[in-house]
């Protein structure tokens, strides 16, 4: 019988899980709320949709970390992790891609003959008549310089693993958490003190829709550097396992290299001809 139970084979077959089923259900009851709440109603309806899909990430990435510390993440599989993440941010790269396109597409052909409404809505100039940007060089230069330090600090936590440093890795998370962290605040406040807002003109809505995005997963990456971060305390991540933090690592740097865009672009590039607030 014991024989029986030997694996052969690099692979791993996970047990039966209820995971997918409730994450679906949850994410179907979050669209109906999104739905119900953009037709009037309370934004109480979004509450079982998250608190669902809240409870599944967190059971179901349990799971995974119990199969990882009893064996049966091998090469192979952790390979296939890896490929599982790539194929995940490339996704993530398309979805700012549509954001990018939307805004090339205004911010290039403001005064567009076949685009009565853009026209009227801009003036037929970039930005539109009556905007006042954000100074690039003020706050926008200053969350550049987080997060791109944020990314050293993540480097080095990750050095420090492969080294087997504990000390080296647990505060490289901190840091690259409280960078995170106040790359976030920053944003909040400039948001709070935009001289345009979100409705009435295609500016704002691109602006914060690229901009609120790429902030949505600043603080995703974030709560994924939390969560490495109390595992290396733990003592979870050893330099020859840690697909977990790699993740973490490649995700941070992902969400660096679409804030220089943005930051060169939507701030410095788009804003070349406008009025600084």
């Amino acid at each position: 019988m014991a024989e029986a139970h030997v694996k052969h084979h690099d692979y791993h077959l996970v047990d039966p899980s209820p995971w997918p089923l409730i994450g679906a259900i949850s994410a179907f009851t979050l669209a109906i709320g999104f739905i119900s709440v953009m037709h009037g109603s309370s934004l109480l309806w979004l509450i079982p949709g998250f608190l669902g899909i809240g409870y599944t990430f967190f059971v179901w990435w349990r799971d995974v970390i119990h199969e990882a510390h009893h064996g049966f993440h091998t090469p192979v599989v952790q390979l296939h992790l890896r490929y599982g993440m790539f194929l995940f941010i490339a996704s993530e790269v398309m979805f700012f891609v549509a954001w990018f396109w939307v805004f090339f597409d205004a911010a290039l052909f403001p005064d567009d003959p076949l685009q009565v409404a853009r026209t009227a809505f801009t003036g037929g100039i970039w930005p539109p008549e009556g905007i006042t940007v954000f100074d690039p060089w003020h706050l926008p230069l200053l969350n550049t310089l987080i997060l791109l330090t944020s990314g050293t600090t993540v480097t080095w936590a990750h050095h420090s693993l492969l080294h087997n440093d504990r000390k080296g890795l647990v505060w490289g998370l901190a840091l690259t958490i409280l960078l995170g962290a106040t790359f976030t605040g920053v944003q909040v406040y400039e948001y709070a003190h935009a001289s345009f807002s979100y409705v009435g003109n295609i500016y704002g809505a691109t602006f914060f829709m690229a901009t609120g995005f790429h902030g949505f997963h600043v603080l995703v990456g974030t709560i994924f550097l939390i969560v490495c971060f109390f595992r290396a305390v733990k003592g979870h991540f050893t330099p020859q396992q840690h697909f977990g933090f790699e993740a973490a690592a490649w995700y941070w740097h992902f969400v660096d290299v679409v804030w220089l865009f943005l930051f060169i672009f939507v701030y410095i590039w788009a804003g070349w001809n406008g009025v600084y607030h």
